[in-house]
């Protein structure tokens, strides 16, 4: 990954933690250590909504942006970089 840019990285790494955070929650696990004891109901749904709201955000964010992680969006990358279009 060294040629990719820092924003790539970045919302790479981000949606790996959505989707492994959310496929946690799928099972019946939570990401922080807190016991039922320490939670209540409405703290539960919070966390979910939550927990929702961040995987999907970082999805779209994710999918929206140009990563350029294949072999052709770097070709695409180049030839923006050539032609003054991108940094």
């Amino acid at each position: 990954m060294k040629n990719q840019d820092k924003g790539t990285v970045v919302r790479t790494v981000l949606l790996f933690i959505a989707l492994v955070n959310q496929t946690m929650i799928m099972f019946g696990k939570t990401a922080l250590p807190i016991s039922e004891d320490q939670v209540n109901t409405l703290a539960d749904a919070l966390y979910l909504a939550g927990s929702t709201a961040f995987t999907i955000i970082t999805s779209v964010v994710a999918w929206w942006k140009h990563n350029y992680v294949t072999s052709k969006g770097k070709q695409q990358k180049e030839v923006l970089k050539q032609k003054g279009l991108t940094k």
